[in-house]
């Protein structure tokens, strides 16, 4: 299982070159249900897994003039204090049991990987239905946007703050539906915006868990080797597919949480 493990850790990056997102809709079911790591810490270790192999890729992107830096710092700005203060204040106070629904028990962890897959299918939804993206995002007027990209990034903030995801499978729809900005740029902008989000919801856990170093750098080295492989493979492949491709996945993964979670528990 450790094995299988490592190889969906190189899929991590894979998916978060390829697509600017996702690597955190692999990172808590595989530490979840092949490490065996509990949901809540998984979350934690998600954060710095994808932030971190995030930030490599969006440094690479940079270089390739495909990181909308100026929408890449509004978003980051306005999500990482409620990142943090989620994370940091927020979190602690969620108790283990949370009510019952006639003889069932929902608990923290579930409503965790319940809450993370109804989000999943909800962006799906809006990448493989959503319109086509205008080309030429660098005269986007982010003025005209400013309020809903102000409420996007709050809400990407709680989601990345409570859920332990870095956010990509939303960003990515709020960038290309939004902002119209073309694909491939909108992976570069997403995989800045994720890396920032996700290392700051990191350092507000510092202190609330016990963390293996040995094992979170390992698993993260991993991705970040797969995210050099899915940033060629990006190259090769149209923009409009790969938002398809993408919406379908996360449809697909978010499809099989709710029925392991629901059904299977």
């Amino acid at each position: 299982m450790e094995t299988i493990g490592y190889i969906a850790s190189v899929l991590i990056g894979i998916s978060l070159g390829l697509v600017g997102g996702g690597g955190s809709i692999l990172t808590v079911p595989v530490l979840v249900y092949i490490f065996g790591i509990s949901p809540v810490v998984s979350t934690s270790y998600s954060l710095f897994i994808v932030g971190s192999t995030s930030l490599v890729g969006a440094y690479g992107n940079y270089r390739r003039g495909l990181v909308n830096v100026k929408t890449a710092l509004f978003f980051g700005l306005s999500s990482m204090v409620t990142v943090y203060l989620t994370r940091k204040l927020l979190l602690p106070l969620i108790p283990q049991n949370l009510f019952h629904i006639g003889h069932f028990q929902v608990t923290e962890p579930l409503l965790t990987m319940a809450l993370f897959a109804v989000l999943m299918l909800a962006a799906s939804i809006g990448m493989i239905s959503g319109r086509q993206s205008q080309p030429g995002c660098l005269e986007c007027d982010l003025g005209r946007n400013i309020v809903k990209l102000g409420l996007s990034a709050v809400g990407i903030g709680l989601t990345t703050g409570l859920l332990g995801a870095g956010g990509g499978f939303l960003l990515i729809p709020t960038l290309v539906l939004v902002l119209g900005m073309p694909m491939r740029e909108a992976v570069g902008t997403s995989l800045l915006i994720i890396a920032l989000n996700s290392l700051v919801g990191f350092a507000g856990d510092l202190g609330h868990f016990v963390i293996d170093w040995y094992f979170l750098l390992r698993v993260t080295l991993v991705a970040v080797a797969g995210i050099f492989i899915g940033s060629q493979l990006a190259r090769k492949l149209d923009g409009g597919q790969l938002k398809k491709g993408f919406g379908w996945f996360v449809l697909a993964m978010g499809c099989f949480i709710l029925f392991k979670e629901l059904i299977l528990s």
